[in-house]
C-alpha cells in the first residue's frame, strides 16, 4: 500500500464517521450466520451444506453427480484433519466452518499478500510491512507538514506496530498467512479481541481519560453539526448508554464495558452446527468422525448444494 493509498483510506475513515450528521458507525462484532436457511432435520440439508460449504459458493455442486461430490468432499476432509490423525473432532470442524464463513477475509489476503512480502519469501515481516506503508512517509517526512497527515501517521504507526506483535504469536516478527490475516483482520480473531477492544477506546475516548463517556459514545456516530434536535435514534442510543452500557453506572465506559458492547458472547453457531454433524454421522458414537462416516453420509455435508471447493483445490494456493 503506497502512500496515496493510505492517505485515501485514512482521509475515507474520516468522512465515514464525520462526514453526514446522522451517519451511524457499527462498532459492534456478530458472528456471522451459517446460513439463509433454517436449521430442519429433512433430507434437503440445506442449512448444513451452507453452513459447511459456505453460503455464497453453494451452487456448483448442483452440476455434479454423486461421485464427483463424494471425490471433492474426501478432499476436503483431508483439510480438515488438521493433525492428520485420520480423524475429524468436533473441534476441527468447529475451526473449519469459522474459516470457510470467513473465506472473504482470507480472499482479501490472498490480494494483497505480495504487496507486502517483498522478499517473496511466504512471510511478511514487521519491517516489511513498515517499509511498504511508511517507507515514503519515514524517508521523506518533510513533504508532511499538514498537521492532520503528520498526526495520523505518527498515530497509526505505533498503533500497527503493536497489532503487528499481537498477531505474531510466535514473537518472531515476521508473519505468517494465519498471523497476517489476523493482522489485517483482528475482529476475526478471538487471541485479537483485546486489541480490539483497545483502538476502540483509542479511538472514541477523545479527552485521553481512559474511558467513554456518554457524550464520547454519541460523537463516535452523530456529528451534530447544526445545532438542530438531535434525532430520535440519537436519543435512544443515549438511553442505551446509560441503560446497556455503563453497566456500573459510573457515567462512562472502561474497558471490559467496551468489550461487553462491541464482542457480545453471541451464541456459537459454529460449535452447534459442528456438534450436530458429528452426531448425525458419528456412527460408532466415539465422538469423532472417519472419512468413512463423512463420505457414507455426504450428502448431509454436501449433497446438491456445495461450494466450487472441487476449483480450488486445483489451485496452488492455501487460503484455506
Amino acid at each position: 500500500m503506497d502512500v496515496s493509498t493510505y492517505l485515501w483510506f485514512l482521509s475515507l475513515c474520516t468522512c465515514l464517521v464525520h462526514g453526514k450528521p446522522t451517519l451511524r458507525k457499527e462498532r459492534v462484532h456478530h458472528e456471522p450466520e451459517l446460513s439463509r436457511q433454517p436449521h430442519e432435520d429433512n433430507q434437503s440439508y440445506q442449512y448444513d451444506h451452507e453452513a459447511f460449504l459456505g453460503k455464497e459458493e453453494a451452487t456448483t455442486f448442483d452440476q455434479l453427480t454423486p461421485e464427483e461430490s463424494k471425490a471433492r468432499l474426501g478432499k476436503i476432509v483431508d483439510r480438515i484433519d488438521s493433525n492428520v490423525d485420520g480423524y475429524i473432532t468436533t473441534d476441527e470442524l468447529k475451526a473449519w466452518i469459522k474459516r470457510v464463513q470467513k473465506r472473504y477475509v482470507y480472499e482479501n489476503v490472498a490480494k494483497v499478500w505480495s504487496d507486502y512480502d517483498l522478499n517473496k519469501d511466504n512471510k511478511i515481516s514487521w519491517d516489511e510491512f513498515k517499509q511498504a506503508t511508511y517507507g515514503y512517509y519515514l524517508a521523506n517526512p518533510e513533504e508532511f507538514e499538514d498537521a492532520t497527515d503528520q498526526f495520523n501517521f505518527k498515530k497509526m504507526l505505533p498503533r500497527d506496530e503493536r497489532r503487528f506483535k499481537a498477531a505474531d504469536l510466535n514473537g518472531d516478527l515476521a508473519a505468517e498467512r494465519e498471523e497476517f490475516t489476523a493482522f489485517l483482520h483482528p475482529e476475526e480473531f478471538e487471541q485479537m479481541q483485546e486489541i480490539v477492544v483497545l483502538e476502540t477506546l483509542e479511538d472514541i475516548d477523545k479527552n485521553g481519560d481512559g474511558h467513554v463517556d456518554e457524550d464520547e459514545y454519541i460523537a463516535d456516530m452523530f456529528a451534530h453539526e447544526d445545532g438542530g434536535p438531535e434525532p430520535d435514534w440519537v436519543r435512544t442510543e443515549r438511553d442505551q448508554f446509560s441503560d446497556f452500557r455503563d453497566l456500573n453506572k459510573d457515567g462512562k465506559m472502561d474497558l471490559e464495558e467496551i468489550r461487553h458492547w462491541i464482542l457480545p458472547q453471541d451464541y456459537d453457531h459454529a460449535q452447534a452446527e459442528a456438534r450436530h454433524l458429528v452426531y448425525e454421522s458419528d456412527t460408532d458414537k466415539d465422538q469423532m468422525l472417519t472419512k468413512e462416516e463423512i463420505l457414507e453420509n455426504w450428502n448431509m455435508f454436501v449433497g446438491s448444494q456445495a461450494t466450487n471447493y472441487g476449483e480450488d483445490l486445483t489451485r496452488n494456493h492455501d487460503e484455506l
